[in-house]
């Protein structure tokens, strides 16, 4: 009979797992524990059980699943790994935002934002709760704005360090997380494989049953996996980290469009909108850059033709970067051009600035100073 390892293996052939000697039991889905159970001579029901204690129950131990034999608990533990990250610091915010630094079992840091509800998140009224999460350590797209990448990139995260952040941040703030963003460290898509594996486990009834139309995927334009992803079953949303409405203006702060240039970018998106999923565009609004009345036609001409929302991003000062944001007046008037055109468009108001939420300052300010000889 193979072990539980080896069945893992089996399952998913695709992931590497991180430095921990053994999976992670939140990395499986209910049929694979349920297949790789039935291979112990367990019952179907026993995975359901297990299930229900991770993530209806979030137990922190087999020992304490106590409707399962002795000799099952003490064989999953043997098999998988029950740690989660560790929370090494957690900033709140004067508008209820708050970050929170996780460090993995291999002692990577990653980070994670709760935001709370706001019209003009997604220009709808709500009282949600937002997780941004991050679904790799660091990042090797090196937007020229953005703190992620400024450390280099490091690894992907495995799908049980991508749900942890969800039980983690629920753990930590006392609430319940209706909502999921992936626009945390790191490009989503380049993890697409472990990506999609959380998510199943997150949106499924047994896991977080969180809805996939409160789920969205953020990336900064990898075609190929977004014609990927117009096949995806799960009716999640995609929303494109944009940041510039012609090639030019990309290629100067998002080196990814000289691979995937806007053309190739939008030919994409029209294979995605055409399988009758919905999309929208992200927006950094950065002074001098991407903020002129010509490039608020350009965006505004992309998303009439995707039929996508705009959320427009006054951009979140990062140390050691050269960037600022417009001013208000500029901002509004950005705001103005794309509606006048016809365009669905919201300007965010900024969460969370007091508390550099942008992804990537705390890690990389918390690795410096550990970094620095007492």
């Amino acid at each position: 009979m193979r072990t539980a390892v080896a069945e893992v293996a089996l399952l998913r052939p695709a992931s590497k797992l991180s430095s921990v000697s053994k999976p992670s039991i939140r990395s499986l889905h209910l049929a694979e524990l349920t297949q790789l159970l039935a291979a112990q001579g367990q019952p179907a029901y026993r995975a359901k059980q297990v299930t229900d204690w991770l993530y209806k129950k979030r137990v922190e131990s087999f020992a304490t699943m106590t409707d399962l034999p002795a000799a099952m608990r003490e064989q999953l533990a043997a098999d998988f790994s029950f740690v989660g990250p560790e929370t090494v610091r957690v900033l709140g915010s004067k508008d209820t935002t708050r970050k929170f630094l996780f460090r993995l079992t291999d002692g990577n840091l990653i980070e994670s934002v709760l935001i709370p509800a706001s019209p003009a998140l997604y220009g709808e009224t709500s009282d949600r709760r937002t997780a941004c999460l991050s679904t790799q350590v660091g990042c090797a797209y090196g937007c020229k704005f953005c703190a992620s990448g400024l450390d280099g990139f490091t690894r992907n995260l495995e799908p049980s360090e991508i749900v942890d952040q969800v039980l983690a941040i629920e753990r930590e703030s006392g609430e319940r997380i209706d909502n999921i963003v992936f626009m945390g460290m790191g490009e989503p898509l380049a993890n697409l494989a472990n990506l999609l594996g959380a998510i199943r486990i997150i949106n499924a009834p047994w896991g977080l049953e969180i809805g996939a139309r409160h789920i969205t995927i953020s990336t900064s334009g990898l075609a190929p996996q977004i014609l990927k992803l117009a096949h995806e079953p799960t009716q999640f949303r995609l929303a494109i980290s944009l940041h510039g409405a012609t090639d030019a203006v990309r290629d100067q702060i998002m080196p990814v469009n000289r691979k995937y240039p806007l053309a190739t970018l939008l030919d994409a998106c029209d294979a995605y909108v055409a399988q009758k999923k919905r999309l929208m565009f992200e927006y950094i609004l950065i002074a001098g850059v991407n903020d002129t009345d010509e490039q608020a036609h350009q965006l505004a001409g992309h998303a009439l033709r995707l039929s996508a929302k705009v959320n427009l991003i006054p951009y979140n000062t990062v140390e050691g970067l050269e960037w600022s944001r417009p001013s208000r007046n500029g901002q509004e008037t950005f705001l103005r051009i794309v509606r006048e055109h016809g365009a669905v468009a919201t300007l965010r108001r900024e969460k969370g600035h007091d508390i550099a939420a942008a992804c990537g300052q705390l890690r990389l300010q918390t690795k410096r100073s550990e970094r620095q000889p007492v």
